[in-house]
């Protein structure tokens, strides 16, 4: 399993940019108020974020509220491109 990795100088083809839409940890000191839900979630998610709870000690039910809540935040704000598109649409309408 040690294998030696042996890095080229070789071109890496098309790549992508994928904006980072996740919080930096300084955001995620702070406590917004909670409201209490009750959800049923599947058996392999919940060990998934118990397993990652345990490694990263820390809580798998905050896990889940702080990946819950960047998601939210990332699809509450529109896209501008998409939105130029829009009033574009609308104005040669």
């Amino acid at each position: 399993m040690n294998a030696k990795i042996t890095y080229t100088n070789e071109p890496l083809g098309k790549l992508k940019v994928i904006p980072d839409f996740l919080p930096p940890p300084s955001e995620l000191v702070f406590r917004e108020e909670g409201v209490k839900v009750t959800i049923a979630l599947s058996r392999r998610s919940v060990e998934f974020f118990k397993n990652e709870a345990r490694k990263h000690k820390t809580q798998y039910q905050r896990m889940i509220r702080q990946l819950l809540d960047a998601y939210a935040e990332h699809h509450s704000h529109p896209l501008l491109s998409r939105s130029r598109r829009t009033a574009r649409k609308r104005a040669t309408a």
